[in-house]
């Protein structure tokens, strides 16, 4: 059905009209409720995995005390190192003495018989 050029739409026409513009502005904000739902939902998805700077602070004093921690352990195993070296040093020492004092005693009283003690 076509209109005239120059008619003026009819009441029911207008009535039409209104109810499509309402049923589509209630379709669009629908819409858009739907779509502002859904990134709220993303975003609730993405806070639940950010980490809060408590958090954050808390891990790092975390990470600090065990670094302390293992320099603290690592310190001591090289002064236990150090000492068991020393000691290593020492009881080489003394079982050179062991077996070397003897030997230069047995040496010396050889060279003292062989020149004639009195």
């Amino acid at each position: 059905m076509s209109i005239p050029p120059g008619a003026e739409p009819t009441l029911w026409e207008l009535h039409r009209a209104v109810v499509q513009l309402r049923e589509d502005q209630r379709d669009d904000l629908a819409q858009l409720r739907d779509d502002l739902r859904s990134d709220i939902a993303a975003l609730a998805n993405r806070l639940s995995e950010v980490v809060t700077v408590d958090v954050y602070r808390a891990d790092q004093r975390s990470f600090a005390l065990r670094v302390d921690s293992l320099e603290r352990e690592l310190e001591t195993v090289k002064t236990e190192r150090d000492q068991d070296r020393e000691q290593a040093n020492t009881n080489r020492r003394l079982i050179v003495s062991a077996f070397i004092a003897p030997v230069l005693l047995t040496v010396l009283q050889l060279l003292l018989a062989a020149r004639g003690s009195p």
